[in-house]
């Protein structure tokens, strides 16, 4: 092939101007510029497009967090329209946010991203017990969110910028005692109702619907007798775990892994020391730094002529609180517990030496090694143990390496079978019967885990009966799976859900004829109130309910105060209805002080959210913020669940 292209190379040319010259007239540069993978531009902030492909990578990440948070959340609830809109203008406010840091100069110093990064619990949980990071679990803690660490850190830098611009707004935010006072009063207003209820199940015990009625009904409404959609799977774990536990270590090998790493495996040696400190930070003038070098060499003059005077001096003139007491006593310590210099030169000393200066960011030490403990040399029959659990662990880890690849690539290029890649990596196809999109309560395992799940279930898969992609289900596991018989959601027959059925419709026949007779009543009462058969009055309030429906308080509330007695018809749905007649208005009960402190506290913390939803309203405005993708109509109920959780996650 590559001769013949050789040997002809005009002829090709030719070809291939004839190919691609027309391809050029017929689609134009500028539809090989949008042939860049990207898709269409889904919203505008600033004049700079928020693409397709970005939305949905930004969706996916989002469904990933949540579903790792909250691992029994319905994958459906966040695949719908409403939730992939939600996450598109979570996608154009943190866009006007960052255009908004940058046109105001505002920048996350390292000191600031430094003491972010050491706040956060995540991270904090990967430190060693000296002090210092495990790098390479950081890096795997970062990798499992497709990032490196330069990558990740410079995300939270612009969080940390993003945050500062509405940061403002929540410690500048005031409101007036008056004003709040005013607000609460009203809000916390009171009312004395009587409530006449027309509940869904005394309506319900009247109904006594026949069989016809009862298959009538669940013909009607398919969708409330649905079997969820289940598989009997194939699936295969390339796991570290499991490698080591295969893996038979020689003599040879545990011996000479002793021979070169006893002192390593033995422990640390510690050094205990004295220092005298005096303090010039960084920051400080050059003059202040002069002046604190001059006495510390003072000093260190002193104590080099009378070694023995090092605590008396230290009592005297350092200016370490914490161990000046003690003669600038630190007590043991391994490496990497202080911070660099200090600890190159404290363990560069022999005992007894005193240090030259050695200068560090809390300014200049004078130190002393008054002790050396050296770890004790443990036999090879002692640390055996640890050793094979050492080399197991090593082999597993580069094994698991070398195979990892070979994993992928094989569930992917014979993606009609396991079984190839299970015999050439030696592993064993397991199955399980009756999976779920959700898994059932009490699932754990990789069974229960959403990534593996939702590829499982992914409409290629299904559909094509293909392995799934190679998927991480935790450190050093990755597993593929297949579905070797799969059952739709359907709907159940009649005969297995009768009962469920007459439930059903007995509640929707309930709540009709609770709503009928209610308005009826309603209309009788309002024309005729003396026949009215009210019960006993009650007060109500926001902040004291009675039990009484959220609907029933809020319509009392809301009732029109200027002509009392005031009637109101409230619909609860599947609980029925409720008749509402406002007698009175009383005023807000005088709160003690602590409780009115509080309330005027929340009240600020109201202010400032409106503020901040006002102050991004206008950078909106400001920055031409323009979503072009089509807003889906009003959720229900489930979808705006999801999308609530999105927001508060």
């Amino acid at each position: 092939m590559f001769d013949f292209v050789r040997r002809h190379i005009k002829i090709m040319q030719i070809l291939l101007f004839l190919l691609i010259v027309p391809s050029f007239m017929l689609v134009g540069l500028d539809g090989y510029n949008r042939m860049d993978g990207k898709g269409a531009a889904v919203a505008k902030v600033d004049g700079v497009d928020i693409s397709q492909t970005e939305w949905d990578e930004a969706h996916k990440q989002e469904v990933e967090r949540l579903r790792g948070s909250m691992p029994n959340l319905d994958p459906k609830l966040l695949d719908t329209p409403q939730a992939k809109y939600a996450t598109l203008e979570r996608l154009v406010r943190d866009r006007v946010l960052r255009v908004a840091g940058e046109r105001l100069s505002l920048v996350t110093s390292d000191q600031r991203l430094a003491r972010d990064l050491q706040d956060n619990p995540s991270i904090a949980a990967l430190r060693r017990a000296d002090g210092t990071l495990d790098m390479e679990r950081y890096r795997q803690l970062v990798g499992s969110q497709g990032m490196s660490p330069e990558m990740f850190e410079a995300r939270v830098r612009a969080d940390l910028s993003q945050r500062q611009v509405l940061g403002g707004l929540g410690v500048s935010g005031l409101s007036a005692t008056s004003a709040a006072d005013a607000a609460l009063n009203a809000y916390f207003e009171r009312r004395q109702v009587q409530v006449a209820a027309f509940t869904t199940a005394e309506y319900a015990a009247r109904v006594n619907p026949t069989d016809a009625e009862l298959e009538q009904f669940h013909k009607d409404n398919p969708q409330l007798f649905q079997a969820a959609e289940q598989a009997n799977i194939e699936y295969l774990v390339l796991d570290a775990e499991a490698l080591r536990k295969a893996i038979t270590l020689s003599e040879a090998d545990v011996r000479t892994y002793y021979d070169q790493n006893a002192a390593r495996l033995s422990g640390k040696e510690e050094r205990r020391a004295s220092h005298i400190l005096i303090t010039a930070p960084a920051s400080a003038p050059a003059v202040q730094r002069q002046q604190a070098r001059a006495k510390a060499e003072e000093l260190l003059a002193q104590v080099r002529k009378a070694p023995d005077t090092f605590a008396e001096v230290a009592k005297k003139n350092s200016q370490d609180p914490g161990s000046a007491p003690n003669g600038g006593d630190l007590d043991f310590f391994a490496r990497g517990a202080m911070v660099k210099p200090f600890e190159e030169a404290a363990f560069a000393l022999k005992k007894g030496d005193i240090s030259d200066l050695v200068e560090s960011e809390f300014g200049y030490h004078i130190i002393r090694l008054t002790d050396i403990k050296a770890p004790k040399a443990r036999s090879f029959e002692e640390m055996r143990p640890e050793i094979e659990a050492d080399l197991k662990k090593q082999q597993a880890q580069r094994k698991f390496a070398e195979s990892a690849d070979a994993f992928t690539n094989g569930v992917y290029e014979q993606s009609d079978s396991l079984k190839p890649t299970a015999d050439r990596l030696k592993l064993e196809v397991r199955t399980a019967t009756g999976v779920t999109r959700t898994p059932a309560p009490g699932t754990t395992g990789i069974l229960a885990n959403p990534k593996l799940l939702a590829a499982l279930f992914s409409s290629d898969v299904v559909q094509n009966k293909r392995n799934t992609e190679a998927v991480e289900t935790g450190a050093s596991q990755l597993v593929s799976a297949r579905i070797a018989q799969y059952q739709p959601a359907r709907t159940l027959p009649f005969a297995e859900v009768r009962e469920r059925v007459r439930e059903r419709l007995l509640a929707a026949r309930g709540a009709e004829l609770a709503r009928k007779d209610g308005q009826e009543k309603l209309a009788a009462w309002k024309a005729a109130p003396a026949t009215a058969g009210l019960p006993e009055a009650v007060v109500v309030s926001r902040a004291e309910t009675r039990k009484l429906p959220a609907k029933v308080v809020d319509a009392a509330l809301r009732a029109d105060p200027t002509v009392l007695p005031a009637w109101v018809g409230v619909d609860l749905g599947a609980q029925g209805y409720a008749v509402v007649r406002v007698n009175e208005v009383l005023p807000r009960e005088v709160p003690a002080a602590a409780a009115a402190a509080q309330d005027r506290a929340q009240y600020a913390q109201w202010w400032t959210s409106a503020e901040g939803m006002a102050y991004y309203s206008l950078l909106r405005d400001r920055y031409k913020v323009r979503i072009i993708a089509p807003k889906p109509p009003p959720a229900s109920a489930a979808d705006a669940l999801a999308t609530a959780v999105q927001g508060r996650s």
